[in-house]
């Protein structure tokens, strides 16, 4: 009877382990080399099998793509072993709702403005190569500095590269919580009543909380005179904002494993939400293929997307909410 019991129970955990396809176990070695994975000898089992999940995915999404299905298609990234769940609670980290309120101006655009077709603020120097958060919900504070370095430029004609630890280290008062999240208008306002914020050479990233400010005025980098929002919910506003005043920050619905694992083509999500908000990123321009288009500085670094940018769908009814809640630094 005993002996029974001990191989029911061995028969029951060997048909729950995780089961393995066999036929990928090169891949997966060399999908942990590309991205410097190691796992604790418990955890690898289970991180295997979300990885295979999210392949069969890939692989199903890009069929359909070849189809005609999808504007875009979807890889395998440094993501790949993370469940959507998982990824969310982590990489998405804007605060839909401002805890501390504050006073921004309206954006107007030009007397007589005849926008360009296409904009591309990268080819003019407006933009710092492509950042990573790291596991750290902190993409309020790298869209912060995005639209900051813009302006810096088009105000001196100098590209300094400037402070996330800044921003999450001493944007608290604000309504900001570092890695647990924070909103980009609260970034705006700590840096106009602090009186500036340091560079990213002098107070570099760390991707946690330190808990502690250390800005250190000698190496502040920049001043601002306010911020401004672009109307909620209208493209033709942010594209007029973006063509006239550079990078605009904005934030977007980026819960779905479509964007999690995009990669190239022009991303429009069926399921995306113009109003449940949770990730905030950096408009640097927009263009024109086979559809409009905005081009979209993310902060996942350049093994993410095409080289760390996205370009999504412009002008189809505020896809994901690109134009709901878009803001800039203002300095005079």
């Amino acid at each position: 009877m005993l002996h029974l019991l001990v191989m029911t129970f061995y028969m029951s955990a060997v048909l729950s382990a995780p089961r393995r396809d066999p036929q990928l176990d090169q891949h997966w070695e060399l999908w942990m080399n590309r991205y410097n994975k190691t796992y604790h000898e418990k955890e690898e089992g289970w991180r295997r099998m979300v990885w295979e999940k999210n392949l069969k995915k890939i692989e199903l999404h890009n069929l359909e793509h070849s189809m005609g299905k999808h504007t875009y298609r979807l890889g395998m990234n440094h993501f790949a072993d993370m469940t959507k769940e998982e990824f969310r609670q982590i990489m998405n980290g804007y605060k839909p709702k401002a805890e501390k309120k504050v006073n921004g101006t309206l954006f107007k655009k030009p007397s007589f403005l005849k926008v360009p077709a296409s904009v591309d603020w990268r080819r003019e120097g407006y933009v710092t190569p492509v950042k990573d958060q790291g596991q750290c919900a902190s993409c309020w504070a790298f869209s912060t500095t995005g639209s900051l370095e813009g302006q810096l430029f088009r105000a001196t004609r100098r590209l300094v590269s400037l402070s996330e630890q800044n921003l999450m280290d001493c944007s608290g008062p604000m309504g900001n919580h570092g890695c647990n999240g924070g909103r980009v208008e609260m970034g705006f306002q700590y840096v106009y009543e602090n009186g500036g914020l340091d560079s990213e050479a002098s107070y570099p990233y760390l991707a946690t909380e330190v808990h502690k400010c250390f800005y250190n005025e000698s190496y502040n980098a920049i001043i601002i005179d306010g911020f401004a929002y672009i109307p909620s919910g209208s493209e033709k506003d942010l594209m007029e904002a973006v063509a006239t005043v550079g990078p605009i920050s904005v934030s977007i619905d980026a819960s779905h494993k479509s964007f999690q694992f995009y990669q190239s083509g022009v991303y429009y999500e069926e399921d995306c939400s113009s109003e449940q908000l949770n990730h905030a990123v950096l408009v640097v321009g927009y263009g024109y293929s086979d559809q409009n288009y905005w081009i979209v500085k993310n902060s996942w670094s350049e093994n993410w997307g095409n080289n760390g940018y996205i370009y999504m769908a412009k002008d189809r009814c505020n896809n994901c909410g690109i134009a709901t809640e878009g803001s800039y630094p203002i300095i005079l």
